[in-house]
């Protein structure tokens, strides 16, 4: 690839999505955008750079942006953090926000599901204790196509081994076949929708709990500033931000404090740390 091409796709995929790639990632763009120029009919990588920069083909653009995109997750992904919330974080809002019964949760950047209907089914394990409560659980990403799968809740025996209990399994899922799908019960409590974290977070409004797990690390340090700045004003003030394990806000941005003892938990620079005081 020359580098002409190379520095066009670097910059249409930084614009468009925040993902950051540098020249040893040259064999990823080649293995996974070869297919998409031969979807559209064109004469390999540098067929698309030319209609891109010709047209501005935003089916095209939408196409290079999703081939991208890493969609890799799994039901309750790395644990600890669904611990957390299952154990302290939901129990201390459970008793902060006692007179709404409301309780507002964002899972950016979702992929195929798997963390949405996670925190589903943790809020359905609650059972009478939650009876009368309002919860919406936004999930949203910037990929249409995964997030069609998502919608379906449709998933192989590989993925509803990784990670999820048997007996949740056979109480929120029903089998088709080869194939587990999500009981409509679960799929009531979340609304998808397409997102884009660089532009689209102000719409959202505030939520009590964010997670944008394993999500930064694919962003240069001015994206990362740029994006925690978004969320800073999607969290209530006593709201609480979920990240990877190996994501931090330390030489990025003052807008959130860690908690010193429980890794990937943040709250606002600027929080009344109600919530989060019980809860972690």
């Amino acid at each position: 690839m020359i580098d002409a091409d190379f520095k066009f796709f670097e910059e249409l995929l930084r614009r468009e999505s925040g993902l950051s790639i540098t020249q040893e990632k040259i064999y990823l763009l080649e293995s996974r955008l070869l297919p998409v120029a031969g979807r559209f009919k064109l004469q390999g990588l540098p067929g698309v750079v030319t209609r891109l920069r010709e047209t501005r083909d935003a089916d095209l653009t939408r196409a290079v942006v999703e081939a991208m995109t890493t969609n890799e997750t799994s039901f309750f992904r790395d644990n600890l953090p669904f611990q957390r919330l299952k154990e302290d974080i939901l129990p201390a809002f459970i008793e902060s926000r006692a007179a709404q019964k409301s309780l507002r949760i964002w899972s950016a950047a979702c992929s195929s599901g798997q963390e949405a209907y996670s925190i589903a089914m943790l809020l359905k394990e609650y059972g009478p204790r939650l009876t009368g409560w309002k919860f919406e659980i936004l999930a949203t990403d910037l990929s249409q196509d995964i997030l069609a799968q998502a919608m379906a809740g449709g998933y192989s025996q590989f993925e509803v081994q990784r990670g999820l209990p048997i007996q949740m399994l056979i109480r929120y899922f029903t089998q088709q076949g080869d194939k587990w799908t999500v009981k409509q019960e679960l799929k009531d409590m979340v609304s998808f929708k397409p997102a884009n974290l660089l532009t689209d977070t102000p719409q959202f409004g505030q939520f009590d709990i964010v997670f944008c797990r394993n999500v930064l690390i694919y962003f240069d340090l001015q994206t990362k500033e740029k994006v925690l700045r978004a969320l800073k004003g999607s969290l209530r003030q006593d709201g609480i931000l979920f990240l990877g394990g190996a994501e931090t806000v330390i030489g990025i941005t003052d807008t959130f404090k860690s908690h010193p003892d429980v890794k990937g938990i943040y709250v606002r620079d600027d929080s009344t740390f109600a919530a989060a005081k019980k809860a972690i």
